[in-house]
């Protein structure tokens, strides 16, 4: 299997989150180590991990329409967790 340097370049920017259990689940709230690092101006009351990638998202409600987005740190890089060894 050959691998993109972008595909690379993607997953090095993520940041790990210690204690994220990687199930996907909804939650109702970021948890604590998730909204220690995450930027302020997003809406931390609707977080989910998507065990698709590993990443926290949250739901943005814009004036048009309702999307998910992926939770960033204030430096923009995705918050995700990484697989425990």
């Amino acid at each position: 299997m050959i691998t993109s340097p972008l595909v690379l370049l993607a997953l090095a920017a993520c940041e790990p989150v210690p204690g994220a259990d990687g199930t996907g689940r909804p939650t109702s709230a970021a948890p604590e180590a998730v909204a220690a690092i995450a930027a302020s101006y997003q809406d931390l009351d609707n977080v989910r991990l998507r065990s698709e990638d590993g990443c926290y998202w949250y739901t943005h409600r814009g004036p048009v329409e309702t999307t998910e987005l992926p939770l960033r740190t204030s430096a923009g890089n995705p918050i995700c967790t990484r697989p425990q060894s």
